[in-house]
């Protein structure tokens, strides 16, 4: 019996014995894989991103330029530019990367009483535009403009009508006639606030609402906003309402959808908000200086969230500088890091590119960008060294090649 046994439990042993080693190859053969992909995705590393600049110009001269950004040195190389265009300021790239919109920031645009829309075709890994329509934006002195989730809709904020308008993106990526406009009420306390200026237009975190700042009233108006019409609608809780004369410029959120920002003009400061994505509000938590001590004619203009959500930045005309804050992902509220000198006058703009690894100043009356690099684990900013000659610049926008 024992012999039996023993001679039976040798069949048993060797498919074990086979078990383990196809077993012992299989683990191996799924370590190399996945050592494989690691080595793949670190060679897949972004090296390149596409730099969009927008400016204040007139139809003969160049105005919307496409350089590529070197992502190990900060470098610049020119791709091209497109000319006929009048004040093409703000830019949008579409979600899809194949489109690209501009306002045309006039009070008069194809016979009418309106500022205008752009739309372009754009290469991304080529680093060109051609251009697709153009269509009037529905009220004067259009300064920005957002896309919607969807790819859907290009929405435009009017400084001069101190309004919001939407209106619809084609299959082809044209845009279409005005479907929705809100002309914004009030007024406020400073000399520049006697009537709506609308400065910006987002949509939040779940496509629902649209965030319009108001520098004339004081206001970060909320707006319902239908995805599938592209209706904007005043809601019960009119939005966010900031101290008198504060004058509330740009805005942006935070990537958890948890936090937002405002950057205000006239007051010099930043407010940090909590939000509600199921309901739309905005609420207050903090408010701080952009800069160290009062400076006589300073103003401030843009506003990012680092792609990380650690820091935050906002930039200073007169004071030439960006501020820098480190940001409290718990509570959302903001630190203060000091300053970085944009190496030159009026930075009316400024982008990170999408890696978060470098942040481009645009000094619109100095007429030159500088390159700096962002310390990942403090936030604050270094000068590269690169820096390029442009006109007027008064956007900048980024998209990676590669």
């Amino acid at each position: 019996m024992k012999r039996k046994t023993a001679l039976q439990a040798t069949p048993r042993f060797r498919l074990i014995a086979r078990m383990t080693l196809h077993m012992f190859f299989r683990i191996t053969t799924l370590i190399a894989i996945a050592f494989a992909t690691t080595l793949d995705q670190t060679s897949a590393a972004p090296t390149r991103a596409l730099v969009c600049f927008g400016s204040y110009s007139t139809p003969d001269k160049e105005s919307v330029h496409l350089f590529q950004l070197n992502l190990q040195d900060g470098s610049l190389k020119k791709l091209n530019a497109v000319d006929g265009l009048s004040n093409p300021s703000f830019l949008k790239i579409h979600p899809n990367g194949k489109y690209l919109y501009t306002v045309n920031e006039v009070s008069t645009f194809d016979g009418k009483k309106s500022g205008g829309v752009t739309a372009f075709a754009l290469d991304v890994n080529g680093g060109k535009l051609n251009k697709i329509n153009q269509q009037p934006s529905g009220d004067t002195g259009p300064c920005h403009l957002t896309v919607d989730a969807t790819g859907k809709y290009v929405l435009v904020a009017h400084y001069g009508g101190g309004s919001t308008s939407v209106l619809p993106i084609k299959k082809d990526g044209s845009v279409g006639a005005v479907v929705s406009q809100i002309k914004h009420k009030g007024s406020s306390v400073h000399s520049r606030q006697k009537a709506p200026h609308a400065h910006a237009v987002h949509v939040g975190p779940n496509n629902k609402f649209a965030f319009a700042p108001d520098l004339g009233i004081d206001k970060v108006l909320v707006f319902s906003f239908d995805e599938k019409t592209g209706a904007i609608a005043e809601t019960k809780f009119d939005g966010a309402k900031l101290e008198p004369g504060s004058g509330p410029r740009h805005f942006g959120f935070h990537p958890d959808g948890k936090f937002a920002y405002v950057i205000n003009e006239i007051k010099q400061t930043v407010t940090a908000f909590r939000y509600n994505a199921k309901r739309g509000r905005l609420r207050t938590l903090q408010t701080l200086s952009t800069v160290p001590h009062p400076v006589d004619g300073n103003s401030t203009a843009e506003v990012l969230v680092h792609p990380t959500g650690q820091f935050l930045y906002g930039s200073n005309r007169g004071h030439n500088s960006i501020a820098m804050f480190r940001i409290n992902e718990k509570n959302g509220k903001l630190t203060a890091l000091g300053h970085e000198s944009t190496r030159g006058s009026t930075p009316r703009n400024f982008g990170i590119d999408p890696t978060g690894q470098f942040l481009l100043a645009a000094n619109q009356q100095s007429d030159n960008v500088a390159v700096f690099r962002i310390n990942q684990d403090t936030g604050k900013l270094k000068f590269t060294g690169n820096e390029i000659n442009l006109c007027k610049r008064v956007c900048v926008r980024m998209i990676l090649q590669d």
